[in-house]
């Protein structure tokens, strides 16, 4: 890479010490740095000139909710007139204009070209996707972050980090962020409670949000619809009420979390709901497919036990009341924690009616070997199918499927395949 960089006009390159002595560098072209990676955040920084200190940046983490939190506050601060840019799974740009990316917090040098472009487009704000790998690869350094967002913490992404407390502390690193203003936290999780008190006399501009806990923004009065809900936002004396075409009470949860940011960032309370209101549907999540006389098609990013479960959940109401059976299509990924494998399972024959057991990129693995890992989760194995073709699984499912009956398709989401 090296080599071809230079041919191609580079004038220099900067190379991780660590390991560059099998490559014999001789070129006077070529430089070596210990500890590159945890420089190349602050470097591009400054190259771009520091875009990010032109911008108010959200960060949001945590295992579920990330991108329809950073989907709707990046809406709302538009339609409150602050464009804001949008960094995150759904890729680069604004909603409804989104460049593929590939990473969920893309590398240093992406990222902060993006806050360039953003920067001298006029956008007065970003929200970023703030993965756990992402922090601790760094690519987030050099970032002002001024308000940090934490959705809910479960199971996920073991094949990376050694521990579930190494997972959480790569989380918890975003509210110890240098220059941070305000913090945003969920304690409706036990995570989010231990959370918010570390924060305690940090002095960040606190915003505890809840479903059910007494809490600095609260939602009350919720009310569950087959593809609807609403409720009760309150702050001290001050309520207003908040309708949104999306089901389940994690979506109370994340709206609460773009309700609080948008306080934080000082806008009222009452002007907060009306950006909120009609916000348009985060592709891939919960998205509905409805044809006249056919089931009810629902897709879903749903790649974790805690999200399945929650999608699920929701969906229980809509299946009710077309008075049919609610389907599940899903698969695990190759190559990533295996450990996840049968609790989605015991997941899915607990919350479903029909299970479709099937391929969700494997990647290097055999696809029946994870389907078997899969399986090794359910109580009654000839109650499910299996199809380890996922086109053919989901052809399957919508053959069998009633027209009254809702089908997820879980796993993919915003993904083509």
């Amino acid at each position: 890479f090296v080599g071809a960089a230079l041919a191609a006009g580079a004038q220099a390159c900067l190379v991780e010490q660590d390991g560059a002595a099998a490559y014999a560098f001789t070129d006077e072209k070529v430089a070596e740095y210990a500890g590159l990676k945890a420089a190349t955040g602050p470097i591009a920084a400054a190259y771009f000139e520091q875009p990010s200190r032109q911008l108010r940046i959200s960060a949001v983490t945590g295992t579920n909710g990330k991108t329809s939190t950073a989907w709707w506050l990046a809406q709302a601060l538009g339609r409150l007139g602050r464009k804001c840019g949008l960094v995150g799974t759904l890729g680069i740009g604004e909603p409804g204009a989104m460049v593929s990316n590939g990473l969920t917090t893309p590398d240093p040098v992406l990222l902060q070209q993006a806050l360039r472009r953003f920067a001298d487009e006029g956008f007065v704000a970003c929200a970023i996707e703030a993965s756990s790998i992402g922090v601790v690869e760094h690519r987030l350094d050099a970032t002002a972050v001024e308000v940090a967002i934490f959705t809910n913490f479960t199971q996920d992404h073991l094949d990376y980090h050694a521990s579930m407390e190494d997972y959480w502390q790569a989380k918890a690193a975003l509210f110890g962020w240098p220059g941070l203003k305000a913090a945003v936290v969920n304690i409706d999780d036990a995570k989010g409670v231990e959370l918010k008190e570390s924060l305690a006399g940090s002095g960040l501009d606190l915003w505890t949000v809840s479903c059910a806990e007494p809490a600095r923004l609260q939602a009350r009065n919720i009310e569950h619809g087959a593809d609807a809900l609403s409720f009760d936002v309150v702050e001290g004396s001050e309520h207003h009420k908040v309708h949104a075409q999306v089901v389940g009470q994690y979506n109370v949860s994340n709206l609460l979390g773009v309700l609080a940011a948008l306080r934080a960032m000082g806008v009222p309370l009452a002007d907060a709901v009306g950006a909120c209101a009609g916000l348009l549907p985060v592709p891939g999540r919960t998205e509905t497919l409805a044809v006249p006389g056919q089931p009810l098609v629902v897709i879903d990013y749903a790649h974790t036990p805690d999200a399945l479960e929650k999608v699920l959940q929701a969906l229980r109401p809509a299946a009710s009341g077309r008075g049919g059976q609610l389907w599940c299509v899903f698969g695990c990924g190759g190559d990533r924690d295996a450990t996840k494998r049968p609790l989605m399972a015991a997941v899915a024959e607990k919350n479903a009616d029909q299970v479709v057991v099937t391929s969700d990129n494997p990647r290097s693995e055999n696809p029946l070997a994870i389907i078997c890992q899969v399986l090794l989760g359910l109580s009654h194995r000839d109650a499910v199918h299996v199809q380890a073709d996922r086109a053919a699984a989901i052809v399957h499912a919508l053959s069998l499927a009633q027209p009254q009956d809702v089908v997820l398709l879980a796993g993919k989401g915003h993904e083509s395949f």
